[in-house]
């Protein structure tokens, strides 16, 4: 027997010996095959041709199998069986509602924009469970590329060619003052004024403060050199507590100060001729796998607006 001949054996022809078997004769199993006589039969043939033995005996009593008929016709059911639960398994995964999702974001939007999201999506999908972890835009890129999560919400549009990346939501970038500040009844500054205050900055790698360099380097006024830094901040939280605490002033998101801002413990001020938007990223490796529950939070939080 040759080993390559026993490779070019078919799923087809492993059915064809059970059902020659099972149904006791070539016609009935050719019938059930929806086969031809000669055509079932030649699937027999190529069988025992392959394997260089006879898997037959025929006889005026009917049908019956060699030793090695036998044997093959065991291993054939078994194979069998398991394409079918293969086949079970993946329709079932295609029909799964839940499932878990790991995702990675920036902090603006994991503090203040996906609870409420993933609120009201949990309504109607309880059973996807979402898992965050929160760092700066370009840590949280990371984790999406050393596949630490499955996708990840950012601040900016990642450069890396192995991401695809979806725009969100829309953020936009202010200067907070505290209640206290002699500014915070100011209908506007200049950049001039702006540079001489004590500023509060966010760290490297934080999106909200490249948004800001971008926006200085574009508009080619200025980059933050001529700024007066009194602190560098790890998160957005600490910057909207050194602004109340009156340490210095502040370009932060909207989503991040809103409540704040209602609530009259901090003010926007606008700064002339400075509009800072941009957009919130969904990244994801470019050949992720969707499952049927990671596209229905991906439509979700396409269509939600916060």
């Amino acid at each position: 027997m040759s080993i390559d001949r026993f490779k070019n054996i078919t799923i087809q022809q492993m059915e064809a010996i059970i059902a020659l078997v099972e149904e006791g004769s070539f016609s009935r199993a050719a019938e059930r095959m929806l086969l031809t006589q000669p055509a079932l039969t030649k699937n027999i043939k190529n069988v025992e041709n392959c394997l260089d033995a006879r898997l037959v005996n025929r006889s005026s009593a009917g049908i019956s199998l060699t030793p090695e008929g036998r044997i093959l016709y065991n291993y054939a059911r078994r194979m069998v069986r398991l394409r079918d639960e293969a086949k079970e398994k993946v329709l079932a995964l295609r029909k799964e509602s839940g499932g878990n999702i790991y995702l990675s974001a920036s902090t603006i939007p994991a503090n203040y924009i996906l609870p409420c999201v993933l609120a009201e999506f949990r309504k109607a999908n309880s059973a996807i469970r979402i898992y965050v972890k929160t760092a700066d835009s370009e840590a949280a890129m990371n984790m999406v590329l050393e596949n630490e999560v499955e996708m990840g919400i950012i601040g900016k549009r990642p450069l890396n060619k192995k991401l695809a990346a979806t725009a969100l939501w829309k953020d936009r970038l202010i200067l907070a003052v505290s209640r206290d500040h002699p500014w915070h009844k100011k209908k506007s500054v200049a950049l001039s004024e702006l540079i001489k205050e004590p500023f509060v900055i966010r760290e490297k790698g934080s999106a909200t403060r490249e948004s800001f360099e971008a926006f200085l380097e574009k508009s080619k006024l200025l980059s933050l050199s001529p700024f007066n830094i009194c602190a560098e901040l790890g998160s957005s939280e600490a910057i909207k507590e050194a602004i109340i605490s009156g340490l210095g002033v502040s370009v932060i998101s909207i989503h991040a100060v809103s409540r704040e801002l209602s609530q009259g413990l901090l003010f926007e001020v606008p700064v002339q001729g400075c509009q800072i938007e941009r957009n919130f990223y969904l990244i994801y490796k470019n050949k992720f796998d969707f499952r049927s529950f990671h596209r229905t939070f991906v439509s979700f939080i396409k269509s939600h607006n916060p």
